[in-house]
């Protein structure tokens, strides 16, 4: 497990490193959506694919899994570059959850729910993928438990495989931590939540752990997407378009800046994997009590994060 993670973290940086010296290419212009100031490069997150791919079929993962996220990344890279249509993007998306459905040997009956939670999981991660080392972070921290989840269940490979995903997402923070010189983009964010919703579901079904689990390990970024649309949904708002009312983006806009956000978030993140992965060692009734007061803590953390520092009035839309 430490030589694939050791491996995937020298990949990701090297990829990355390469990636900037073209850094006048490719560029991720501000707009009145954004919270970048200045163009940025985008595209980082092709060193965390190249990384996890490499580690993966390394460790002998399952081909079908890595086509998907290969083919996921491409067609991200290219809607970064060209924006491809809404319908293209979802269709793939979906389709990449029916092929998750059939590696796990899910039953049919079972894959309407299932690949819209996979779709769902897919996009959220790319809507949170919006300020400087908030993505990388979850990456680190979820993949970090779903690697001790696998390894308490006895599945080394997958464990294995999940530590690189991780050490791949921290080479990736090298760049990314605010100021970020790099940004992830769909070609890293979207392979990252399929993989992120793919093996939670497989660690479900193969009894490696609870339901809950999964959501614990990225509980931050499933809870603020969520929320958030829902919010806009009864708002009456068109919920696909681009927006600044995720709590991470009113918490930068209020005063906290990236790198104070970033931390915070960094740690919430940090404490809830560990939380997830020591709650595998109770019973099952006293894991979903504790699964559920964590989650109950981090709404309340969001309503209280998110009130107007003080002196300043409340920040708008």
């Amino acid at each position: 497990m430490a030589l694939a993670a050791l491996a995937a973290f020298a990949i990701s940086w090297a990829v990355i490193r390469l990636r900037l010296r073209f850094a006048d290419r490719g560029l991720d212009q501000p707009n009145q959506r954004s919270l970048h100031e200045r163009p940025t490069p985008h595209g980082g997150g092709l060193g965390i694919v190249l990384a996890l791919l490499a580690a993966g079929a390394w460790l002998g993962a399952p081909l079908l899994l890595l086509a998907m996220v290969l083919a996921l990344a491409l067609l991200s890279l290219a809607d970064d570059l060209w924006h491809l249509p809404f319908w293209l993007r979802l269709a793939a998306h979906l389709g990449a959850a029916a092929a998750a459905c059939h590696l796990i040997a899910l039953p049919v009956p079972w894959w309407p729910a299932a690949m819209l939670a996979l779709g769902w999981m897919t996009n959220l991660y790319n809507f949170m993928d919006g300020a400087d080392g908030l993505a990388g972070s979850q990456g680190v921290a979820g993949f970090a438990a779903y690697a001790a989840g696998f390894a308490m269940a006895g599945d080394a490979a997958l464990a294995a495989w999940c530590a690189a995903t991780a050490t791949a997402c921290a080479g990736f923070l090298c760049f990314n931590w605010p100021p970020a010189r790099i940004f992830m983009g769909d070609a890293g964010s979207i392979p990252l939540g399929f993989l992120a919703g793919s093996l939670g579901l497989a660690g479900i079904w193969q009894d490696s752990w609870p339901a809950w689990f999964p959501l614990l390990a990225f509980a931050p970024f499933v809870l603020d997407a969520s929320l958030t649309l829902a919010r806009r949904a009864l708002a009456g708002q068109r919920v696909w378009e681009a927006h600044r009312e995720h709590a991470y983006q009113r918490m930068v806009r209020m005063g906290y800046g990236h790198r104070g956000m970033t931390l915070r978030w960094a740690a919430t993140m940090a404490a809830g994997a560990a939380f997830a992965v020591g709650l595998l060692a109770l019973p099952a009734r006293l894991q979903w009590v504790g699964a559920l007061a964590w989650l109950a803590l981090l709404a309340w953390l969001g309503c209280r994060a998110t009130r107007p520092l003080a002196g300043q009035s409340p920040v708008r839309p």
